[in-house]
């Protein structure tokens, strides 16, 4: 199983090339790019940019925490993150491929310094207890079945008191998921929880809910925008550097998904 994730995302190459690729045919320098200018590729997950941004506000950083991303793909959310707070993050994915071009696209924004990725399993992190003031997960709990695990592991790493930020997609009250969605091709490798699954893993785990954002009508505004503008041009850099042909076809499902509210958009702060 863990295969297949790595497989639906690590594309057909080198990702790094992929993206300097698609970056150099919309205009831009890779040697003077922002973080900014990655965050139509490397924010991979509804909202982008603006939703990694409330999500941090909300985990109490500052200079000098040590905070970790769960599942942090291209690593967009880490840099945000280390940029914004001048702190130190660490990212670790299932996916080599993301790893390696995270660290990539790290280097080209200066930010070699301030984050780090590794490659392993969220129901198994390779850190010892009580490293991390904080951590987050962005999107990433939909291909993992074992989330009570991977929750546990989040709390064992995190200092008393630190605390653990969850945006995720959620299995909504309108029916099944329309596939392929950017996240899965078809059900083998979607785990969906639903709201109430989702309080009763993170407190079943020992975390104390602090904050709950239902952010479903956000979301479909942003995925109609970004369907709307497909329809008139294909953007030149977009998650379709690593997912496909198909991530226009993922792009239409997700607004069907939520307009249907057969998924919702939702975030949790969290307390060890």
């Amino acid at each position: 199983m863990n295969d297949d994730v790595a497989g639906h995302y690590s594309g057909e190459g080198d990702l790094a090339r992929a993206i300097a690729e698609s970056l150099r045919k919309a205009g831009k320098d890779t040697a003077k790019l922002t973080t900014v200018d990655l965050a139509t590729v490397d924010e991979f997950h509804i909202r982008g940019r603006t939703a990694t941004l409330e999500l941090a506000q909300a985990l109490n950083i500052n200079a000098a925490s040590r905070v970790l991303d769960i599942g942090s793909g291209l690593g967009g959310p880490a840099r945000t993150v280390a940029e914004t707070y001048a702190c130190r993050v660490t990212g670790i994915d299932l996916t080599p491929a993301f790893c390696d071009a995270a660290a990539a696209l790290s280097g080209w924004v200066g930010l070699s310094d301030r984050v780090s990725f590794r490659q392993g399993d969220a129901t198994r992190l390779p850190f010892a207890d009580g490293l991390f003031d904080a951590a987050m997960t962005i999107h990433a709990a939909m291909n993992i079945a074992a989330k009570d695990k991977m929750y546990a592991e989040a709390r064992r790493v995190l200092k008393p008191g630190g605390r653990f930020g969850v945006y995720d997609i959620l299995q909504g009250e309108g029916g099944g998921v329309l596939f392929p969605v950017p996240w899965a091709r078809d059900p083998s490798i979607s785990h969906l929880a639903t709201p109430d699954a989702m309080q009763a893993l993170l407190t079943g785990v020992g975390f104390k809910i602090a904050h709950v954002h239902d952010s479903t009508e956000e979301s479909q505004r942003w995925f109609e925008a970004m369907a709307e503008r497909m329809k008139r041009s294909q953007p030149t850099v977009t998650f379709q550097a690593f997912l496909g042909d198909d991530f226009p076809a993922m792009t239409r499902n997700n607004v069907r998904n939520l307009t249907e509210r057969r998924i919702r958009t939702v975030s949790y702060i969290c307390q060890a």
